[in-house]
């Protein structure tokens, strides 16, 4: 089966979803991204793909800092939302999703409370790539929930596994 240019992206799939989250001017805006990739251990640096006409990867930009976190499956509803409401029409977009923050430990970014994992990043490089800019973070702080230590227990976490955008968020979950 030929698989057309629109559809290549959802070979990747499933694909955890890590939430981007960004402030500037108290102004608090946040989305799920799924194309990520860690570019660097010396220094570390992470790479994500976001739209650019998104509000929260403007916002981003301009604050030159964001927290990546990644969220229990028990909070799909939270990153559904976070996926449809604009940042534009809301001070606090984690707030509206359902999603309490505090402030970074390294950097004054939103981070979200008991997430699974959270890596807070200064904004190192951008780069337009097609109809998506690359940005690249230089983690800061990394720091995760007792689910990890080495490597997930998945008794302990139950990832969000996205497998695409089809009349809402669609997901798998192995119990199924």
């Amino acid at each position: 089966m030929e698989v057309g240019s629109s559809l290549i992206h959802r070979l990747f799939y499933p694909q955890v979803p890590l939430i981007l989250a960004a402030e500037l001017k108290g102004r608090v805006s946040a989305m799920p991204v799924v194309s990520y990739a860690s570019m660097s251990d010396s220094p570390p640096l992470i790479a994500i793909a976001c739209n650019p006409r998104s509000f929260t990867c403007k916002l981003a930009l301009k604050a030159k800092a964001f927290s990546l976190s990644v969220i229990d499956e028990d909070q799909a509803a939270a990153v559904a939302a976070l996926a449809t409401l604009s940042g534009r029409k809301v001070k606090d977009k984690l707030a509206a999703a359902g999603l309490s923050h505090t402030r970074g430990k390294a950097l004054d970014v939103p981070v979200i409370k008991g997430s699974e994992a959270t890596l807070e990043l200064t904004l190192s490089s951008r780069r337009k790539l097609g109809d998506h800019l690359l940005l690249v973070g230089e983690v800061k702080s990394a720091y995760a929930s007792s689910a990890f230590d080495e490597f997930w227990d998945f008794q302990q976490y139950n990832p969000i596994l996205y497998t695409g955008w089809k009349d809402g968020l669609s997901t798998f979950s192995p119990e199924e």
